[in-house]
């Protein structure tokens, strides 16, 4: 290999000093040997490497010059996924599937697909699973309600709501809690009595002797719930209003000298 005495000197002084890695100063090395002109053999042996990668390293000083001599670059780091592109995962998500995707709810891969062809954004499946984990979605499961046929239910929910929105001052707000249909229910067979490293048992069938409607309020100033059974919602009462009383907690004195 044929060098000038200036790259010589080039080669020279990267390959003695201490500033550059010590992989770059090495292939220094195999040049400049191989511009003193001794052999491939010999320079694979002194340099301590395969003879191919003596050829390489000449090619690439021959190409690029002291450029060549230097470590390739790596890829870098995946690029990471735009903080939008979550969020428009998660917004998707929330929503129900287009009316001509035909889907019911989605899934990672169609999720994935309509992102893709309807906005040109690329994520795996996995990305999108993942994100499902984190914030806790899951799309294939369905809630269920039922809104109530009161005619005047749309008046009642804005009543209810407006006193939390906007409660009107000096108000008193009662609260009715309504348990309908109670059922009265016994076991079949008598419940076995706790004993010595047993535990209570009872049969797992019953037998119901009816049902009542029980409606009570707790008065929060006196500690007292007023309740009254009905056979029916709109019926008579089936028994008076009694009051209940709510004894306060017992409390355990201080231990005695």
């Amino acid at each position: 290999m044929d060098l000038s005495s200036e790259q010589m000197s080039e080669l020279r002084e990267l390959a003695g000093s201490r500033d550059v890695p010590a992989d770059v100063a090495l292939r220094a090395r195999i040049v400049l040997w191989s511009g003193e002109g001794r052999r491939r053999k010999d320079i694979a042996e002194l340099a301590g490497v395969a003879p191919l990668t003596v050829d390489r390293c000449k090619a690439r000083y021959a190409e690029r010059g002291l450029a060549g001599l230097e470590e390739k670059r790596r890829g870098g780091p995946r690029t990471q996924v735009p903080p939008r592109v979550r969020a428009r995962v998660i917004a998707l998500t929330r929503m129900t599937p287009p009316a001509d995707s035909g889907l019911s709810h989605w899934s990672t891969r169609t999720l994935a697909d309509h992102l893709k062809r309807r906005e040109g954004v690329s994520v795996s499946w996995h990305y999108i699973a993942r994100i499902w984990r984190e914030e806790n979605l899951k799309p294939h499961r369905s809630g269920t309600f039922k809104i109530s046929k009161d005619p005047a239910f749309a008046e009642k929910v804005a009543d209810v709501v407006g006193l939390y929105l906007a409660p009107p001052g000096s108000a008193v707000v009662l609260s009715i809690d309504e348990k309908t249909q109670v059922q009265a229910l016994d076991r079949t067979q008598p419940v076995l009595p706790v004993a010595f490293a047993a535990t209570e048992k009872r049969t797992h069938d019953y037998v119901r002797h009816g049902t009542t409607n029980l409606f009570a309020a707790l008065n929060v100033t006196t500690g007292e719930v007023l309740g009254e059974c009905r056979p029916n919602r709109n019926g008579p009462p089936a028994a008076a209003a009694r009051r209940h009383p709510l004894h306060p907690q017992r409390r355990r004195s201080p231990a005695g000298p």
